[in-house]
């Protein structure tokens, strides 16, 4: 497979980074080939402005999702987002690779979707019959997304009693409204908790778990989302009453058991 990595933790010297080299060399074991965006090393800009649409900028109001449309479809977008959608291309699957700040992806990894996603390539993409294809469908349906994270809190506080939420409510925004919304399956996440006191056991543990799930990255089973357009969802992309009946909550988008 073709695989890229995208790493956001500002210290190579960290746990992150630690997991990150042996992840990159596990896959290259494996005869997978690898691309790498490590947006601190880079100093990826994370802002989205007026300068990444070239001559679709203007001195009129900018409108960020119809702007970036019309400068994707004529190729004027700035030449960091192209190189960066040109490895999303390349790529079979996806690792995006974190540690969790304030329930969420640090700003600079946010930024690189924000800039990269953007409208006509991540998202406001359409069939020729006029349906929008999203969640499960897209231009990049089919490429796996793996996540890779590293967390403060101990393994029980992200469960589903745990003071800190589950941790698959907590990915939701990523896993579902992100990677899923622009058609890509999305494996089980890979996490490390209570990183910031990782033992040297613990790290072997650690590490043992990202190669046992690097080596199944083209058969593991994706969680299994609800695809907007396979009869699951009503006009107004609400969950037909049969469909887990009575249940709220962002359980709901998940397939039932067979």
């Amino acid at each position: 497979m073709n695989v890229l990595w995208v790493f956001a933790h500002p210290e190579p010297r960290s746990l992150s980074g630690a997991l990150r080299d042996d992840g990159l060399r596990t896959l290259r074991e494996f005869g997978h080939d690898v691309r790498e965006s490590d947006l601190y090393a880079m100093k990826w800009n994370p802002v989205v402005d007026a300068a990444d649409f070239g001559a679709e900028a203007g001195d009129d109001r900018l409108v960020v999702g119809a702007t970036s449309a019309r400068a994707h479809a004529r190729g004027e977008l700035g030449p960091d987002i192209v190189a960066e959608q040109e490895k999303l291309e390349w790529a079979d699957a996806v690792v995006v690779q974190f540690p969790l700040w304030w329930y969420g992806m640090p700003a600079i990894l946010k930024g690189w979707f924000d800039r990269v996603f953007v409208k006509g390539f991540g998202y406001g993409v359409r069939a020729e019959d006029g349906r929008t294809l999203r969640y499960g469908e897209g231009k990049l349906a089919g490429k796996r997304a793996l996540v890779v994270l590293t967390a403060g809190a101990r393994e029980p506080a992200m469960g589903p009693r745990g003071v800190n939420g589950a941790l698959a409510d907590v990915l939701f925004p990523l896993h579902h409204g992100t990677l899923f919304y622009a058609g890509m399956p999305v494996l089980p996440p890979v996490a490390v908790h209570g990183a910031d006191r990782v033992s040297d056991d613990e790290f072997a543990e650690a590490r043992e778990l990202l190669r046992t799930r690097l080596s199944t990255l083209e058969t593991t089973d994706p969680i299994p989302f609800r695809t907007q357009n396979g009869g699951d969802y009503d006009d107004d992309l609400v969950l037909r009453p049969d469909r887990a009946p009575g249940a709220t909550g962002l359980a709901i988008h998940l397939a039932e058991e067979p």
